[in-house]
């Protein structure tokens, strides 16, 4: 596995990459710095969980591989830390070191950002991990790391941006939200390629809303929908306690759930935000019967919510707006009656997951295999420039062609022909690249400019990057320091 920087294209030709609109409503779809930190070193401190299953990401073992090699004096210390809180249960261990990079600061110090009472109970029993983290950052240079991953980072990310970009849009849609990330609040997707795979967890502190995506064979996207409904939802139920208050009499049938978490038993506004979602969802997914498996299983305003959500529908205020009177409409003694009737029994089972992704054929097939033989470790740049080639007489797709010759161009900037690469780079421009490789072939043709002493034109280059709608967050920063760098004296 390749941690050479760097998007690869093949599989970004099969979904519709971000708009304009859709990554404004998206907010952030990203990796972490600080939680790739925190799974590198808990890998070399001895996490093993699913290390060998073949749904995790080959990054994992490409960084344990690469951390093996190095000589790092903190790491008995890490490893003597990581011992004492190891826990049995993979979830529960893989879950205390998400809540702490989600609780801490960045590169180099890795400090907390929250303070006393702030801090969650799962990230304090992990006190003093910041120190070892900020020495095993330095000590294994994992900023090369980090920068060297991003290649492949990039690659998983574009799996998602159009799903959850058209998932959070029809979200919006519904619940008539004009924008996102607004009245204060921050909804954050970070992917997590070094962790077990399978995995979606979820955090909110205070205002701010994260959701971390391991690797999987298929997309979490319904996991992805459920956090940005309760993004959206929770600030209603805060917003109308008062009135949810006098309706908290109803909590009581929630106690006799076997299995709904005490959490929702113990806090009715949780319990009302999760009911609304379960009918919504529903609603979405036009499947009437998970309004009933969800009250048997504890939500006991789904049906109030799924009776009122047409209504909502054929009137035209937004549900920030018409939350209030729909609650507060709420007959205490109609929904006490029905609940009284309900005998709650335990969750259904989970529903079968979705078919995995149709398999790459033909030339986009071709060119993923050159894809990965150009950046694989070491490289074989010869037969990968041949599978190049082949793709242009596989197909007439401009966008293959342009991802072709711009892969092409690659192998020629590291064989140093710089001359040849620019001409393969202004090649893949002319056929009208998909974004990504659109953005990154301006961001090298900017490089090249600036190679060969021409400040003005790589300028050029480096703000036409920055315009590149759906442009990968890399290739917008690479953008960003190119032009800092031609304004340099």
């Amino acid at each position: 596995m390749s941690l050479l920087s760097g998007p690869t294209y093949a599989a970004l030709l099969a979904v519709a990459v971000l708009g304009r609109a859709g990554a404004q409503e998206l907010g952030q779809l990203d990796a972490s710095p600080t939680l790739f930190t925190v799974m590198a070193a808990i890998n070399a401190a001895g996490y093993d969980a699913e290390l060998d299953s073949p749904n995790g990401h080959p990054l994992r073992k490409a960084i344990r591989e690469e951390i093996s090699k190095r000589e790092i004096p903190s790491l008995p210390a890490l490893k003597a830390f990581f011992q004492k809180h190891h826990k049995r249960d993979g979830t529960a261990e893989l879950s205390q070191y998400i809540s702490y990079a989600l609780s801490a600061g960045g590169p180099p110090a890795f400090a907390l950002v929250k303070r006393g009472a702030e801090i969650p109970p799962d990230v304090s029993a992990l006190n003093g991990l910041s120190p070892l983290l900020a020495a095993f950052y330095k000590e294994a240079n994992l900023e090369d790391l980090w920068k060297r991953s991003q290649r492949a980072i990039d690659q998983y990310i574009q799996r998602y941006h159009a799903p959850v970009a058209e998932t959070v849009l029809q979200v919006n849609a519904y619940l008539r939200e004009q924008t996102s990330g607004t009245r204060g609040r921050r909804f954050q997707i970070f992917i997590e390629l070094q962790a077990a795979p399978n995995q979606v967890q979820m955090r909110t502190y205070g205002n701010e809303d994260f959701v971390v995506i391991t690797p999987s064979p298929t997309l979490r996207i319904f996991e992805v929908r459920h956090a940005y409904l309760h993004y959206l939802l929770d600030p209603l139920a805060t917003r109308n306690r008062e009135i949810l208050e006098r309706k908290k009499g109803l909590a009581d049938h929630a106690q006799r759930a076997p299995d709904l978490s005490d959490t929702y038993k113990e806090d009715f506004l949780q319990l009302t935000t999760a009911s609304l979602i379960k009918a919504v969802e529903a609603r979405l997914d036009h499947q009437p019967a998970k309004v009933q498996e969800a009250l048997s299983e504890g939500f006991i305003l789904a049906p109030f919510f799924a009776e009122q959500l047409p209504v909502y529908e054929k009137q035209e205020a937004s549900m920030y707006v018409y939350y209030s009177q729909m609650v507060g409409g709420m007959d205490l003694y109609k929904e006490d009656a029905r609940l009284s009737k309900v005998e709650f029994g335990k969750k259904a089972e989970p529903p079968p997951p979705p078919p995995t992704e149709p398999q790459l054929t033909g030339a986009a097939k071709t060119l993923a295999d050159a894809d990965h033989l150009a950046y694989a470790s070491p490289p074989d740049l010869e037969k990968a420039k041949g599978l190049y080639l082949e793709v242009l007489q596989q197909t007439d797709q401009k966008p293959l062609h342009a991802a072709a010759y711009y892969g092409m161009a690659r192998i020629a900037a590291l064989q140093k022909d710089p001359e040849t690469a620019e001409r393969l780079f202004l090649k893949a421009l002319e056929l009208g690249p998909e974004p990504p490789v659109k953005a990154w072939t301006l961001v090298f043709l900017g490089k090249l400019s600036i190679a060969s002493a021409d400040r003005e034109q790589a300028a050029k280059y480096f703000q036409e990057a920055l315009k590149v709608e759906g442009a990968p967050d890399k290739a917008r920063q690479e953008a960003q320091q190119g032009v800092q760098q031609t304004l340099k004296p």
